[in-house]
């Protein structure tokens, strides 16, 4: 079994679309008016923006979270700043050896999301 969709909820799905285009650094791969539904596609998992989808937290993988968060600044809100949220000792959740950084940020329709990178400890 693995994962197909994840649905989050868009007010606006051309705001929307706007904001995880820039994200994401991607455009959509599908567009669906009416009935307002914007699909982007996240390594083979589609990422499905739906005005009637409830509000879904979702964790993105990003290379370092500072850079992100520079490359992005003016676009989001930070609603928790960059913080190692675990040292992986073993590989079960994470790479060995590794930190793991958090932060979160809130999309252009109010929902939080987080932003996470693995760095060497």
């Amino acid at each position: 079994m693995r994962l197909v969709q994840i649905a989050q909820h868009a007010d606006d799905p051309d705001r929307a679309a706007d904001f995880y285009t820039v994200l994401l650094d991607a455009t959509p791969t599908a567009r669906f008016d009416p009935p307002g539904l914007v699909f982007f596609d996240l390594d083979g998992v589609r990422l499905l923006l739906d005005r009637n989808a409830p509000s879904s937290l979702i964790y993105l993988h990003v290379d370092n979270v500072h850079e992100t968060l520079e490359r992005l600044d003016g676009v989001v809100d930070v609603a928790t700043p960059p913080h190692v949220i675990f040292a992986h000792e073993d590989d079960r959740l994470g790479p060995r050896g590794h930190e793991e950084w958090q932060t979160f940020i809130k999309d252009s329709e109010g929902n939080l999301v987080g932003l996470v990178a693995f760095q060497r400890a």
